[in-house]
């Protein structure tokens, strides 16, 4: 089959590997039918999450249809032929932690669990399409992907109706969706979300919906605060304002009560010279990381407000402003998205009308041209916010 491989940082390939195949009973196989490019596939791309190996098969965001089933997962309910959305982590259904409904640090799917607890202190879930230090899984930018504990895992979804309406409950949807949810809204807040990539924009969308009186999007790409304009969000162009005092002026001189970054990673700096900092400690393995949206967030926190962080990292970070979230009494949530607590809910929602998750979309490609639109979407041309592709 065809799939997107890693041959190492900023050397992706469309290349042809073997079909999966049933390794265990809990197994399913499923034709993919749509796949995604994610921001933070952008990260392993450009070298900032480690344990990536030559050959890595690509892709967290994925659905297609059950074509093979193990024994365990069929007598689950799961059976060929089934529509599925698949999350980007495996989930058992039994550990501590799925039964407290943490799906993202799943205690037992995660095969590198030592490697893990060796980077972090403690085990994440298996993640498809992540690194080895989430379990080195193949992923789902390909024409095929093996589903460990599939019946625990999938999402079912209608028979009727395009990929891209159900699409993003794999993984950007869900992730606005906990962002906002992490940070607690109230009728009266007003909420700043650093970053208007696809989970900004959902996390904007969420927030409005979880009923937020103001939102205020951040951002520099003219396409992207357009698209967060037409959800209802006041927007900041921080390439022509400076964000924590603009932000202090839009909110009675006190900053916004909830602020969410949703940049994480590879955020840029704003000033060149604190950019540099951050590129030069990062290139000296000083830190592994640019966390200028979340140092941002926090300084310009209402006191006894809440940081809310979707955005994802990895390793160590430098300069985090823990004197202001002490001394504001600041509340931190973070995580990786645990899809399932949030599924059933935001699909009665895509059925109901209340949620249209496909305004995202700016490119749908065939698989073929994956390495191609990863370079368009991480350069941002031809406005380009997200990727589908098409196996």
């Amino acid at each position: 089959m065809k799939a997107i491989c890693w041959q190492g940082k900023k050397d992706l390939r469309c290349e042809e590997v073997p079909d999966p195949i049933i390794q265990d009973p809990k197994d399913a196989i499923i034709r993919v039918t749509s796949t995604c490019i994610c921001g933070s596939d952008l990260h392993l791309m450009n070298g900032f999450v480690p344990t990536m190996c030559a050959g890595d098969v690509m892709g967290h965001e994925a659905m297609g249809e059950v074509v093979e089933v193990g024994a365990e997962a069929r007598a689950k309910g799961l059976k060929v032929g089934d529509r599925v959305v698949v999350p980007f982590q495996m989930t058992c259904g039994e550990c501590e932690q799925c039964q407290a409904g943490n799906f993202s640090v799943c205690q037992s799917t995660n095969r590198n669990a030592d490697l893990a607890k060796a980077f972090f202190g403690d085990t994440t879930a298996g993640l498809f399409g992540y690194s080895h230090i989430t379990g080195g899984y193949a992923g789902g930018q390909a024409e095929y992907l093996r589903v460990p504990f599939a019946a625990t895992t999938v999402i079912k979804v209608p028979d009727e109706g395009p990929d891209e309406r159900y699409l993003f409950l794999s993984d950007i949807l869900p992730t606005g969706w906990q962002a906002a949810k992490f940070a607690d809204i109230q009728p009266t807040d007003t909420v700043a979300v650093w970053g208007c990539g696809p989970v900004g924009l959902f996390t904007i969308q969420s927030a409005i919906v979880q009923g937020a009186r103001r939102v205020i999007a951040i951002d520099d790409v003219p396409e992207r605060l357009a698209m967060a304009a037409s959800l209802g969000a006041e927007v900041l162009d921080r390439s022509q304002q400076k964000v924590i005092p603009t932000l202090k002026d839009m909110t009675d001189g006190h900053g916004p009560d909830k602020c969410i970054d949703a940049v994480g990673i590879e955020a840029h700096g704003p000033t060149p010279v604190l950019e540099l900092i951050d590129r030069a400690q990062t290139a000296l393995k000083l830190e592994t990381e640019r966390p200028v949206a979340l140092r941002e967030a926090i300084m310009a926190c209402k006191s006894a407000g809440t940081v809310s962080v979707p955005g994802v990292y990895g390793g160590l970070s430098n300069m985090i402003p823990m004197g202001a979230m002490m001394n504001k009494g600041l509340t931190l949530r973070t995580g990786q998205t645990h899809v399932r607590r949030w599924s059933d809910d935001l699909l009665r929602r895509i059925e109901e009308g209340e949620i249209d998750p496909t305004f995202v979309i700016t490119h749908t490609e065939p698989l073929s041209r994956g390495p191609e639109m990863y370079k368009t979407f991480r350069d941002k041309h031809d406005g380009c916010v997200k990727v589908v592709l098409k196996p």
